[in-house]
């Protein structure tokens, strides 16, 4: 990845302290507000929360999940059925925004702190074990702090 980046709470908040309502992304159509709530939706997913399907064919999982491991960074304009710039906010500011990307952070640790043998279903990558949620967790992070320069 071009820029270092860890999932650490602390640091990642000191980061999204400098985000502000109106701040402009770089690329994409999200809001401020919208990009921290899809972040927590990624957590939520990744704790099996939500009904998702598989929207890639099952022979392209293993080359999907060989880019996960990958240091390639996301691309940036990605389109996903499951996360659109209309979706509603369900939050009525930024700061409880971050809030609830907090809780959902600290959820997702201790989600897998209790059996770190679980898996959920992520829609292009198929079932993800916990390092592969950290590792796609890393990556759409590092995306989404880079588009609102963060990183």
């Amino acid at each position: 990845m071009a820029t270092p980046f860890e999932l650490d709470l602390e640091a990642m908040l000191a980061q999204l302290s400098a985000l502000q309502p109106n701040s402009r992304p770089a690329w994409g159509q999200m809001s401020p507000q919208r990009m921290v709530e899809h972040l927590a939706d990624a957590l939520y997913m990744s704790m099996g929360q939500g009904e998702y399907t598989l929207e890639v064919p099952e022979e392209r999982i293993e080359r999907m999940q060989a880019w996960l491991a990958s240091d390639k960074p996301m691309a940036k304009d990605v389109q996903v059925s499951f996360a659109t710039p209309e979706t509603p906010l369900r939050n009525d500011e930024l700061e409880t925004a971050i809030d609830e990307f907090t809780d959902a952070f600290l959820s997702f640790l201790e989600y897998y702190e209790e059996d770190a043998s679980l898996t959920a279903l992520h829609p292009f990558y198929g079932s993800l074990n916990y390092t592969q949620w950290q590792r796609l967790h890393t990556k759409h992070f590092a995306h989404h702090f880079e588009q609102f320069g963060l990183i």
